[in-house]
This record gives C-alpha cells, sequence and structure tokens, in this order.
C-alpha cells in the first residue's frame, strides 16, 4: 500500500486528524447476529401443514412436518497495510517522535489510524450486508440485495417487484412506496413484533421531510429517544442500502453470521523494528462475515 504525507509542516499542527465520514454498520441492529461460526452454519427452518385435525378416539397420523435448510457462510477478510514510519518524519509527526533512531512511533497517530480503520471495517460490513459481490479479491461477502443473493431470483426467492418498483424515491412518493411495501407483508408476518422496515439514509430522509410536513413530528426537535414508524411497523435505518429500495422483514429472520463479532475492533498494529530492522508499521486485522435469509416468502422487497 502506498502511504503519502502531504503537508506543509509550518506553523502549529491542529491537534487531531480528520477524515471523509464513512457508513456506521447500523444494519446490525436490524439482524439476527450468529456468532462462532467458523465455517458454515445451517439455519434450520420447519414448515407443518395439514398438522390439526378432527379428534378421535385412535391414533390418526396427519399432516406433514418439513425440515430445510439455509446455509449461512461467513468470508474472511482482512486488512494488511504498510506503514513506513520514515515517511511520518516529513510531517508534524516527527515532533511526537523521541529521539533516537528506533524511536519514530507517534502516539497520536498511531491512536487515529487503530480508529479509523475500526471505522474502515464498519463501512466494509455496512456496506457488504446489502450490497456486497462477494467475488474473489473483493474485500466483500455476498450481500442480500447482490444478484444471486438472499434476497435475489436464484437466491432465497423473495416477494419481488412490489407496487411502485422501479421509481426514484421524493418526499413526494415516499409515503406511497411505503404503502405499496406494507400492502405486500404476508398476513402471517403482519403485526410481529420484531417486523421492520429497511431504508437507506436518503430514503430515510425524505421519510422524514414527507411525515414533519403532514404534521406528524417536529424533525427539529427530534432527539435519541424518538422511534421512527410507519402504520406501526419500526423503520430501521440502515447506511448501506443503496437507493430506490425498501426491505421489510422480521429481524428474526434475517441473519449476519460471524466467527467473533468483537473481531471487527480487534485490530492491530506492530513496529516491525524491533522484528526485522525496517521502518515499518504493519495494521492487521482479520473478521469474517455473512448474511442469510431464514424463510424468503415471509420477506418483501421493493426494486
Amino acid at each position: 500500500m502506498a502511504f503519502n504525507v502531504t503537508s506543509n509542516y509550518a506553523g502549529k499542527a491542529f491537534g487531531q486528524y480528520v477524515s471523509a465520514a464513512l457508513k456506521e454498520a447500523k444494519s446490525l441492529e436490524g439482524l439476527t447476529v450468529l456468532e462462532n461460526i467458523k465455517y458454515k452454519e445451517n439455519i434450520r427452518k420447519m414448515a407443518g401443514s395439514s398438522l390439526v385435525a378432527d379428534a378421535s378416539c385412535d391414533f390418526a397420523d396427519a399432516g406433514t412436518l418439513a425440515l430445510t435448510e439455509a446455509v449461512l457462510e461467513p468470508k474472511n477478510l482482512q486488512i494488511n497495510v504498510d506503514l513506513c514510519k520514515k515517511t511520518l518524519l516529513s510531517g508534524f509527526e516527527s515532533e511526537e517522535m523521541k529521539a533516537g533512531a528506533f524511536n519514530r512511533t507517534a502516539p497520536t497517530f498511531d491512536q487515529y489510524v487503530l480508529s479509523y480503520f475500526g471505522e474502515i471495517i464498519a463501512d466494509s460490513v455496512e456496506g457488504s450486508i446489502w450490497t456486497g459481490s462477494g467475488a474473489a479479491n473483493s474485500g466483500t461477502f455476498k450481500g442480500f440485495l447482490t444478484a444471486g443473493g438472499a434476497f435475489a431470483a436464484g437466491g432465497t426467492v423473495q416477494v419481488n417487484n412490489v407496487g411502485g418498483a422501479g421509481t426514484a424515491y421524493t418526499a413526494a412518493n415516499i409515503i406511497a412506496q411505503l404503502q405499496f411495501l406494507v400492502a405486500s407483508i404476508p398476513a402471517n408476518v403482519y403485526g410481529k413484533e420484531d417486523l421492520r422496515i429497511y431504508m437507506n439514509m436518503k430514503t430515510y430522509r425524505f421519510y422524514i421531510s414527507a411525515i414533519s410536513a403532514l404534521g406528524y413530528v417536529n424533525a427539529y426537535s427530534m432527539n435519541g429517544d424518538y422511534i421512527p414508524m410507519f402504520e406501526g411497523i419500526t423503520i430501521q435505518p440502515c447506511p448501506g442500502m443503496p437507493d430506490d429500495k425498501l426491505v421489510a422483514a422480521q429481524t428474526s429472520n434475517l441473519f449476519y453470521g460471524t466467527d467473533l463479532l468483537s473481531d471487527d475492533l480487534n485490530i492491530k498494529m506492530l513496529d516491525m523494528t524491533q522484528l526485522d530492522g525496517s521502518d515499518n508499521m504493519r495494521v492487521v486485522a482479520k473478521f469474517s462475515g455473512g448474511v442469510q435469509v431464514g424463510v424468503g416468502a415471509d420477506s418483501v422487497q421493493q426494486d
């Protein structure tokens, strides 16, 4: 990896680092998280039919009970980055380094790098959950809405292309789009406590604007206690979802699998000077992730 410093190295340093905003892995709040998956996890699905029959004096076998499985296979991912400490000497970071050829660490820089790479992983996971390709060398796992993914025909078949599909969302039409989606939710799912409507932040902004215009919420005084809902269904904002897409599903029916959730935060910075005499610092992180749907017919998407 190329590591470059662009600095005027004059005057006084601001005292902290800044970087472009990244997506948080907020979608995990609306999914069932399964940990300790080293290779694969089978999500068992049971379906019964005609099991209830009229009573009789004899034992009369009736109905069928089918047990099927959906496979959740997390993909192993990593971050491996070499940072040359010598490069830091050309910038303000050199002011933090102790005297001596072997004392070239900058504590503030180190802390920021670890924090920033944590955000990088969160951003990657959030994007992969919905649109990751899962292709080799892509650094992603296959997402719910990816072609061939869990929500696509050929994957776990969903109720696709409900009313209003293909329309660009706006504040003027988002209520109608949500009504199309809700009308397509299966009757056996509608009313479940963990039913959620998933949308990205752009769509969520349209929703807030629309209900504010209708007088249902004061968008200027929303606080941490505000729970966005549409017709009694909780809305789950998901930064990684693409534009003009809505999903309705139960949190207990959408799964995110990983080996250990805290691996996303376990980022190591290794000073290679004491090991091989080089001036490099290595940033290392290893984690895994994958998604799957339990019962496809119980979920609805508008695309």
